[in-house]
């Protein structure tokens, strides 16, 4: 009797975790899997989404050579857009951890509201926003400030929209929530104590923020980075919507060799490409800066 309660206390951790796996198996490597098998077939007939599995390796290969420019811009766009999401989500929640007071559950709630609104529609509402009758280009114009945005770089030939800048900003302002709370949480954990420490041996605000706040928040800009990093490289909404013919994306010449060309053995060549470069990424970005304190 001991010995069979015994044997089920073994084997109860493996139950508690069949449904996961059984999940893992069933929605990620199976797709996976079907995915690599159609990377590595031909198409008997260009205009049949009709493939056969023939272990043409040479798939990657192609699939690189011709969408090299879109994997670079892809990755460029979203890194920029990601630094900018810091730049602007930082101070806002340090703002939110720190000073907000009474008003932090409604300011975290403006936060969240976007998430309420279609992604699609957000990004359409930019660009009559950015269009030549919306009230960005209106303002510029209005403040004879023309020239100052196009030194900047923020409009081209005095135009918001359709330019890698626009794409850029709007990548920015759809993902930037996903850069804030992960780092509020991380920003909310610390002990005020700390920084009361801190200045009581008489640090200054600078090197209290750089010798505590900001090791004890980089977990939180960590889980940011990965939240905006990943699907911003990904996206092809805004560069559809905002951009032009020379701001094409990754997502969109897969999502196009996909759906118009049924060419899928080519697009998911170029979907494994993609994710292994992520991957990579991720690994060598979570070596860097250290991901220890993120199961704390």
């Amino acid at each position: 009797m001991a010995s069979s309660g015994l044997r089920k206390r073994r084997f109860l951790p493996y139950g508690l975790i069949t449904p996961g796996m059984l999940w893992l198996i069933l929605f990620f490597l199976v797709p996976m899997w079907t995915l690599l098998k159609i990377a590595l077939s031909t198409k008997p007939n260009a205009f049949l989404p009709e493939y056969d599995l023939t272990w043409r390796w040479a798939n990657f290969s192609d699939a690189t050579s011709r969408f090299q420019p879109e994997l670079i811009r892809s990755f460029a766009y979203a890194g920029i857009a990601t630094v900018l999401c810091i730049i602007i989500g930082y101070p806002l929640a340090y703002f939110l951890a720190f000073r907000a007071g009474r008003w932090r559950a409604a300011l975290l709630g403006m936060v969240m509201i976007p998430f309420f609104i279609s992604f699609l529609i957000r990004t359409i509402a930019w660009q009559t926003i950015l269009g030549q009758q919306g009230p960005a280009l209106w303002f510029v114009h209005t403040t004879h400030t023309t020239g100052v945005t196009n030194f900047l770089r923020i409009t081209e030939n005095g135009t918001f929209l359709n330019t890698p800048q626009a794409v850029v900003f709007g990548l920015a302002y759809n993902f930037v929530p996903f850069m804030i709370l992960p780092i509020y949480v991380s920003l909310e954990k610390i002990d005020p104590g700390l920084i009361s420490a801190a200045q009581d041996l008489y640090s200054t605000p600078a090197k209290a923020f750089r010798k505590i706040v900001l090791p004890l928040s980089l977990p939180g800009v960590f889980a940011g980075t990965l939240l905006t990093f990943i699907p911003a490289a990904g996206d092809y909404i805004n560069a559809e919507l905002l951009g032009n013919v020379r701001t094409g994306m990754i997502g969109s010449q897969i999502s196009k060799l996909f759906l118009k060309e049924s060419n899928y053995p080519e697009a998911a060549a170029l979907s494994f490409i993609f994710m292994t470069i992520i991957t990579v990424g991720v690994l060598i970005y979570a070596k860097v800066l250290g991901t220890d304190e993120l199961s704390a």
